[in-house]
């Protein structure tokens, strides 16, 4: 099975959920200003991004790629997380939304992280790459 990990991360808090989702699921790790593949040639795939302006996905990088793909997420499985530094992580749930609008299956929740990830919260993307990978 092929798995993608693709993230943007401005302070380092995602970028190291991230590591920690593809090592869960032995995935390939991409910045999203690295990745230059085509989603269609994997099988599931993790999106990392943390929650920008009113609870939004980072506008020059992050959202234009996630616009770009989402007509290629029907019916694949995905996996959501980022972190936070203010409200209450709600951009997650709108994004998780937003992918199931698309026909994507959402692996869980979303894990959300406020401020930078503890070991809990690392766990956590382990798991949820675990989960991804089965």
């Amino acid at each position: 099975m092929k798995i993608a990990v693709i993230y943007w991360s401005g302070t380092g808090n995602t970028e190291q959920m991230a590591k920690a989702v593809a090592e869960g699921a032995e995935a390939e790790l991409f910045s999203v200003s690295d990745f230059n593949g085509n989603v269609e040639e994997y099988d599931r795939l993790a999106f990392g991004c943390p929650a920008m302006g009113a609870e939004e996905l980072e506008e020059s990088q992050f959202e234009p790629f996630f616009a770009s793909i989402e007509h290629k997420l029907n019916g694949k499985a995905i996996a959501l997380f980022g972190s936070y530094g203010w409200g209450g992580g709600e951009w997650i749930t709108g994004w998780k939304e937003r992918a199931e609008n698309d026909g994507a299956v959402v692996i869980g929740e979303g894990v959300t992280s406020l401020e930078a990830p503890d070991e809990e919260v690392l766990d956590r993307c382990r798991k949820l790459g675990e989960e991804l990978a089965k």
